[in-house]
């Protein structure tokens, strides 16, 4: 396995704009993540959410299997051959009060946790909303709205053990939203991003900080600046761990391309208009897990 490096991916404080503007996109244009400190979901809250998230992960798997897709790849995925170490369940449209009753009926949530969830589930939304809003704000684009877009939950469990260290606990990907928003295990390290050079970098546990990722359709709007951020998880650690990861997907409905104000003559229109959900079935159907879909997507102008 490759060597791993030990820099730090560069920090946004969301109490500080519009001085953090700057400082913004070049992290989005180099490297495609960054971790967020002064956000406003009450550490609190984040806690809570952990232990309930534990809680749903550790129930039979027959009653996992009842998380099932809306959109592909949206509900519970099992232990694979693929990913032996890896299994998740997923809430697709989480500003939706249906589907948060229907994901939290399908698990038998109790009271208190579908309290939680719901809770949870509004506030990382609004968080993932205006953090788009000002991806587009450092690009000098003003009153872009990223409302309606939906958010997904994958909540995710490593079963790590003394026979899998330095085992990857899932393949390398990109993921194929706008944005990730990663509330990371925050004693269990493993998470690695991919710099442009090819040098994997260990992103370590930061207690009360989020982490996030670009995806391909945030390379797609901002028509080739934005980086889709190559990332993994190794086993670092003998012992089971946990994340959450909120992804702000794509347009529900209609397609998606690059702000006329991002294509000139300097910067042509690199990709085709793209649907959501099409694109997603792609990736999904061809094992294309590294940003490879978007290919077939660049305009021939």
């Amino acid at each position: 396995m490759a060597e791993t490096e030990t820099r730090s991916i560069p920090t946004i404080d969301l109490e500080d704009f519009p001085a953090e503007y700057k400082k913004l996109r070049e992290a989005s244009e180099e490297w495609g993540c960054f971790r967020i400190v002064n956000h406003k979901i009450p550490l609190t809250l984040s806690s809570e959410m952990k232990k309930v998230v534990k809680c749903l992960l550790e129930l039979p798997v027959e009653i996992k299997q009842r998380n099932t897709d809306v959109i592909a790849g949206s509900g519970y995925v099992p232990l694979t051959q693929v990913n032996p170490l890896y299994e998740a369940v997923g809430l697709y449209d989480v500003a939706s009060s249906e589907a948060v009753d229907t994901f939290c009926s399908q698990l038998d949530a109790s009271p208190h946790q579908r309290e939680i969830i719901k809770m949870y589930a509004q506030a990382i939304h609004e968080l993932a909303v205006d953090i788009a809003e000002k991806l587009a704000e450092s690009m000098g684009l003003i009153g872009k709205t990223f409302q309606g877009w939906p958010c997904q939950f994958r909540i995710n469990k490593y079963h790590f053990s003394p026979q899998t260290l330095g085992s990857s606990g899932v393949q390398i990907h990109t993921d194929s939203s706008f944005l990730t928003i990663l509330q990371d295990d925050e004693n269990v390290g493993g998470l690695e991003v991919i710099d442009k050079s090819g040098a994997f970098i260990a992103v370590e546990p930061s207690p009360g900080t989020l982490l996030v990722n670009l995806g391909d359709i945030a390379t797609a709007w901002s028509n080739g600046r934005f980086y889709n951020v190559k990332h993994r998880v190794v086993c670092k650690e003998a012992t089971i761990r946990v994340s959450i990861a909120t992804f702000l997907l794509g347009p529900m409905e209609g397609k998606l391309e690059a702000p006329a104000e991002l294509v000139d003559s300097e910067h042509p229109r690199l990709y085709l208009p793209i649907i959501y959900e099409d694109y997603r079935k792609l990736r999904v159907s061809k094992n294309l897990h590294l940003g490879e879909a978007l290919a077939p997507l660049r305009s021939q102008s």
